[in-house]
């Protein structure tokens, strides 16, 4: 048996789990409301609700009123149930699930075309309610950054077709848009106007990445072993630094942990830039909540990595304290 240890890379993280009183209840809601589409097969559905991408939201917006974290629960069923369409299909049929998903987001009154693919009317009914509370900046900027992930995911899939692996700087170039964090964040100011000055400031930018970088370095480490046996870790930091870095499966965990290291120490750098930052009182206000729900994130997914059955199944919350891993079998996952 071959075992490796995941790093623990949350210790020190000021930010304590917590959770949205609404969630049992949302959950309900938004997973009868995605059942009803029938996207999966039996088998595939009870995986799909393995995963609880409504704890997934209920985790990473604990303060947010029932009506957003509706909206917020049902975006998360459509990041995934996009990922899991997109993972099985060449590019060209990923670019056009890419366009049906995007032109329902932007005409979420418009019916569907007969015989679209199922992907396009969930989209669809999901900013069909979410435009109803979701202030109208927010609205904006969901649109422009879910047609940046989508496009990545297209890019991911020419990748994929290819069997091209990346260098470490173009992995983390395409893997900030594919995790899907930019579309994630974007509930954190349903309730707020944020100024495009306050959003695109520099030093708000920097921090946002690295909490993306944060993110997404704790999912490949969760979701190595699944992908390796699967064959499926060309999109995966550990494997991609093995093999441009010439390192075992140890080593490239630990060169992974000192990158992990490197952007929270950044973190908390531009953490305290902010503070002696202002943009008035009531915009104030609204950027405190903001950093809290990015800085929140992190602790969310990491959460999230091993409660889910995503990644380790019923064994998640015992991997999380002891960190030890057996490496299963290729082929294993499929």
């Amino acid at each position: 048996m071959v075992e490796f240890h995941l790093p623990e890379t949350m210790e020190g993280w000021p930010w304590p789990r917590r959770i949205n009183p609404h969630y049992n209840e949302v959950k309900a809601e938004s997973a009868a409301w995605f059942r009803s589409f029938n996207a999966f097969s039996t088998k595939a559905q009870r995986a799909f609700d393995l995963c609880d991408f409504s704890l997934l939201a209920s985790l990473a917006y604990p303060t947010l009123s029932k009506e957003h974290l509706r909206t917020s629960c049902d975006m998360m069923n459509l990041v995934f149930v996009f990922d899991e369409y997109t993972d099985i299909r060449g590019p060209d049929e990923v670019e056009q699930l890419a366009n049906v998903v995007m032109d329902a987001l932007r005409n979420p009154e418009k019916e569907r075309p007969a015989g679209e693919c199922v992907v396009g009317e969930v989209a669809r009914q999901f900013w069909h309610l979410g435009v109803q509370t979701a202030s109208k900046t927010s609205q904006t900027r969901f649109l422009e950054v879910f047609d940046r992930y989508t496009k990545a995911v297209v890019d991911q899939a020419r990748d994929r077709s290819a069997a091209r692996m990346r260098t470490i700087e173009e992995y983390f170039e395409i893997r900030r848009l594919t995790i899907g964090t930019d579309p994630s964040y974007v509930p954190i100011e349903f309730a707020m106007d944020l100024p495009a000055e306050v959003y695109h400031h520099p030093t708000i930018t920097a921090l946002s990445l690295d909490v993306t970088d944060i993110i997404l370095i704790d999912n490949d480490l969760c979701s190595y072993n699944k992908e390796q046996a699967a064959g499926d870790d060309l999109h995966n930091i550990i494997c991609i630094a093995m093999h441009e870095l010439n390192l075992d499966l140890d080593g490239a965990l630990a060169w992974v942990a000192s990158v992990h290291r490197s952007r929270v120490a950044h973190f908390f750098e531009l953490w305290e830039q902010l503070q002696s930052m202002s943009w008035g009182p009531e915009t104030d206000a609204d950027v405190a909540i903001y950093l809290d729900g990015l800085a929140n994130w992190v602790r969310a997914n990491d959460c999230w990595n091993f409660e889910s059955g995503r990644y380790f199944g019923q064994e998640g919350v015992a991997i999380q304290r002891h960190r030890t891993v057996e490496l299963m079998p290729k082929a294993a996952a499929s």
